[in-house]
């Protein structure tokens, strides 16, 4: 182990369960700073209570202050109390960045979500309340490799309008983005889609959400500012368009250069 780890654990005899811990501390510490008492022990293999008594034994009050105790280790010695709140907000986007990029070590739920939105003409995507930006983001560069996208951001009888035809227009899935707090609206808009047929597929914070979905992909969101931050759920749409381009290598190219061509002849960028 680490030896700032080492000396924490230093004349402290061990449960099994707390070796768990200490052991995923050792290999993941540049990640574990950034989690919460539940990540952890979901990330270690064991209960929220074990991660709070394994702080509890290395003489802290609880486990964010052992967490506390553990970030100077990682960023070079600088006592975490002098970083102001605004940069603990950005610490904790890193954070939830480093979570998205282990839950990719096996990408094949992406890859193979990215093949299966590359095949459904149209795609309808949804985006309710603070999610529909994610989702316009997300439907703005899907369109540049695909040939229908439908965003859905208005809810009332007009997404319910969208939904069935692009359920008569033969599409397959719904990409929906539903970030917390959950809208009811989206929630129930899934149920709708499910009741037409279609599959669902949902970029959300977490993977214990209380709505099912056929396929559920998680980035968490900061949580330290008055409003959440987005950046982990925006990366993994990134990534989910970037798999759909894989999917479909000929069409991309040939959409993407005949994009090129359009903007160029009608000057749409200055650089």
């Amino acid at each position: 182990m680490g030896d700032g780890l080492d000396r924490l654990l230093e004349g402290h005899r061990l449960s099994p369960v707390q070796r768990r811990i200490a052991r995923y501390l050792d290999d993941h510490l540049d990640e574990a700073i950034f989690l919460s008492s539940v990540e952890l022990a979901e990330r270690a293999g064991v209960s929220q209570p074990s991660v709070t008594r394994f702080a509890m034994v290395l003489g802290f009050a609880g486990y964010p202050e052992l967490r506390q105790a553990l970030r100077p280790l990682v960023v070079g010695g600088q006592d975490p109390s002098r970083a102001n709140d605004l940069q603990t907000a950005i610490d904790v986007e890193i954070g939830n960045l480093r979570a998205v990029r282990e839950g990719l070590a096996d990408a094949s739920a992406v890859t193979e979500l990215g093949a299966a939105l590359a095949a459904c003409e149209p795609l309808p995507v949804l985006g309710l309340r603070v999610s529909s930006g994610l989702a316009t983001t997300f439907a703005y560069y899907a369109r540049r490799i695909h040939p229908d996208v439908r965003l859905l951001t208005h809810g009332g009888s007009e997404l319910a309008d969208g939904l069935h035809a692009a359920r008569r227009a033969g599409a397959g899935w719904l990409l929906a983005v539903v970030l917390p707090r959950y809208p009811a609206e989206a929630v129930q808009a899934l149920k709708d889609a499910q009741g037409l047929g279609l599959r669902t597929a949902v970029i959300t914070d977490r993977r214990d959400v209380p709505f099912d979905a056929d396929v559920i992909l998680d980035a968490p969101v900061g949580e330290r500012l008055v409003f959440d931050s987005h950046a982990a759920p925006l990366a993994l749409a990134m990534v989910l368009v970037e798999a759909m381009a894989d999917a479909a290598p000929l069409r991309t190219q040939a959409r993407l250069e005949e994009y090129e061509r359009m903007t160029d002849r009608a000057g749409v960028f200055t650089g």
